[in-house]
């Protein structure tokens, strides 16, 4: 039995992967390899605009000055030369960066961030990447990497100008990570890992990555929500991608997934992975609203640490089907995940959980929905004790449990 199946998403998901389409009829992908060339031409058109509309407000007012200058009594030109200013060139030393700045987080973190050209028989595109060792173990998303597909090609371009292919060691789409391996490097500069836990909302952030295959780009923000379940789709088993990401309204675009979020320090405290578009699909022409989702490092390190290992990455589950909660008319309310199926000898059977229960919280995390709940067990790992609180025929009521691990399963 498939765990945290849900309904049906929506025919258009709101929330995107960071990436951007690949050529008809292949689906999307990170920033397109010609993006940057289309981009130019209209920034162009837009500087043309924009210079007409001044140009001809320009026209207008200098007319009326030259009148006014004109009529007796006005002082003329030469009054009005004699009172003309010119601009002045002034000395602006580089200053070095206070500690804490955007400047100086960007400066240490820079030669962390690579990225990724990524081509096979689907496609091609590029993304971002973190790096985890100073022999070029890389951490990104599925999503990027995963057109190279059997036999494809990854390119890695790193912060200093040079160049390594790279294989990948192990990929995980329930979560939306991989590891990769650039070859025949060294003295690499790996990224300092920070917690996701300690993060607070209004906290200032740094997003780093290749927008659009502009690679090195920085961009800044902060934390707009914590805790945020963000699905992306499912994989051939009908498990979500599902995670609580923390939001962030730092400009994330196509070709920032894989790449860091960092926090004032320069820790690595999320991977930028998706973004919500205000178009009713993914398009090439989709950007940043300043709705941006990074997949929290605390809930994934210790999958990413498996798959540098190269083992097979593990998730905590409850053994349940879930969907949304319906009231008596069908229409769905917002609080709560209904439990649908249970399997047999797993967690939630085992804590006497049943069909038509509704979680409302984990430990003290509210559960809003179904893919709250299912990002939220994604946050634990196998063995975690957690407490459930749930209503039955309209008590609550709680129960304790140690989640199951989908380690003999192919569910999650």
């Amino acid at each position: 039995m498939n765990d945290y199946p849900t309904t049906p998403p929506p025919a258009s998901n709101p929330y995107e992967p960071a990436r951007s389409p690949l050529p008809p009829p292949a689906p999307a992908f990170p920033a397109p390899l010609q993006g940057p060339r289309r981009g130019r031409v209209g920034f162009a058109a837009a500087v043309v605009g924009a210079s007409l509309l001044v140009g001809g407000a320009a026209g207008v007012g200098g007319a009326a000055a030259w009148n006014t200058y004109d009529e007796p009594g006005a002082g003329g030109a030469s009054a009005a030369a004699s009172e003309r200013t010119t601009s002045q060139v002034v000395s602006t030393p580089d200053s070095a960066a206070p500690e804490g700045s955007v400047e100086q987080v960007a400066s240490s973190v820079l030669p962390s961030v690579v990225k990724l050209d990524v081509s096979g028989a689907d496609g091609a595109g590029s993304g971002s990447g973190i790096i985890l060792s100073s022999d070029g173990q890389i951490l990104t998303n599925d999503h990027v990497v995963e057109v190279a597909g059997e036999g494809g090609d990854i390119t890695v371009s790193f912060n200093d100008g040079t160049k390594a292919s790279a294989t990948v060691l192990g990929t995980d789409p329930l979560t939306d990570t991989a590891v990769i391996q650039a070859e025949g490097v060294s003295g690499l500069t790996p990224a300092s890992i920070g917690e996701s836990g300690n993060l607070d909302v209004g906290e200032q952030v740094v997003a780093i990555g290749s927008p659009f295959g502009l690679e090195s780009t920085v961009t800044s923000g902060i934390v707009s929500a914590l805790n945020r379940p963000v699905d992306v789709g499912s994989d051939g088993n009908g498990n979500s991608t599902t995670y609580p990401a923390v939001q962030t309204d730092a400009a994330i675009n196509p070709g920032n997934s894989g790449g860091p979020l960092v926090d004032m320090d320069g820790n690595v405290i999320g991977i930028n992975s998706s973004i919500r578009t205000a178009s009713s699909g993914f398009s090439e022409e989709s950007g940043s609203i300043g709705l941006g989702f990074a997949i929290p490092i605390d809930s994934v390190l210790p999958i990413v640490e498996q798959m540098a290992a190269g083992e097979t990455p593990t998730h905590a589950k409850l053994g349940v089907t879930v969907r949304d909660v319906a009231n008596a008319t069908g229409a769905e309310v917002t609080e709560g995940a209904q439990i649908g199926e249970i399997t047999d000898g797993s967690a939630a059977k085992s804590a006497g959980l049943q069909a038509g229960d509704v979680v409302t919280r984990i430990d003290d995390q509210v559960i809003t929905g179904s893919d709250s709940l299912v990002a939220t067990i994604r946050s634990y790992r196998p063995g975690d004790e957690v407490e459930v609180t749930f209503e039955r025929d309209g008590e609550s009521q709680t129960t304790s449990l140690t989640l199951d691990s989908d380690a003999d399963t192919s569910s999650s």
